[in-house]
């Protein structure tokens, strides 16, 4: 038996269990019914359950899932209808998904595997760096496909430190030089000193 403070109360009976719990205004819990003997505690158990599904909801919140989306091509598909299905492949990948790229070979097409290959061999290289190959393109029956994966996100470089400038980090000002005259002191008159010469 366990308190709603976790301190252990011991073996007791069912009924006094209760009346313990019942005289706390909660509620008497089986938490470990397989042990010997079984293990009761006492809670709230109403504000448990909450606590529990407040929980469960932050962890969904930070869970990033990831889903599968399919693109399909044929082996004679035109131009723009390539272009097209590219453009949802990079979409899908910019915003976190695994792209599924598949051929269908149908009839006498499934003789013609190679083209269905070369179709898969541009896109990856024409996705680039925006894709990560999980799964190179496999056989199945009659359909030919790879898995494409967004690319792991680098870390953004460290900006560096710009240069300081002398000890104090400011920027040296002009001032006057040691011993001479003040900056906006009027020059002294050549007359008055050759004045102070003759006395």
């Amino acid at each position: 038996m366990i308190d709603d403070e976790g301190n252990q109360l011991g073996i007791m009976p069912p009924y006094e269990a209760l009346k313990i719990a019942r005289e706390k205004n909660q509620d008497l819990v089986e938490v470990s019914p397989t042990a010997q003997p079984p293990v009761c505690r006492i809670m709230d158990f109403g504000k448990y359950i909450y606590q529990q599904d407040k929980r469960e909801k932050e962890a969904k919140k930070h869970q990033k899932i990831i889903t599968v989306k399919e693109v399909k091509f044929r082996i004679n598909v035109d131009e723009h209808d390539y272009e097209t299905k590219k453009n949802h492949v990079i979409r899908f990948l910019s915003e976190g998904d695994k792209v599924k790229a598949t051929i269908f070979f149908r009839g006498r097409e499934m003789t013609r595997q190679m083209l269905g290959r070369n179709i898969l061999d541009r896109l990856v290289k024409e996705l680039g760096d925006k894709a990560v190959v999980e799964f190179r393109p496999r056989q199945e029956g009659n359909t030919l496909h790879l898995i494409l994966a967004p690319p792991k996100q680098q870390p953004a470089p460290k900006k560096a430190d710009k240069p300081r400038g002398p000890e104090g980090g400011g920027t040296p000002q002009a001032g006057p030089m040691p011993g001479g005259p003040a900056q906006g002191a009027p020059p002294a008159a050549q007359g008055g000193g050759q004045a102070a010469q003759q006395q």
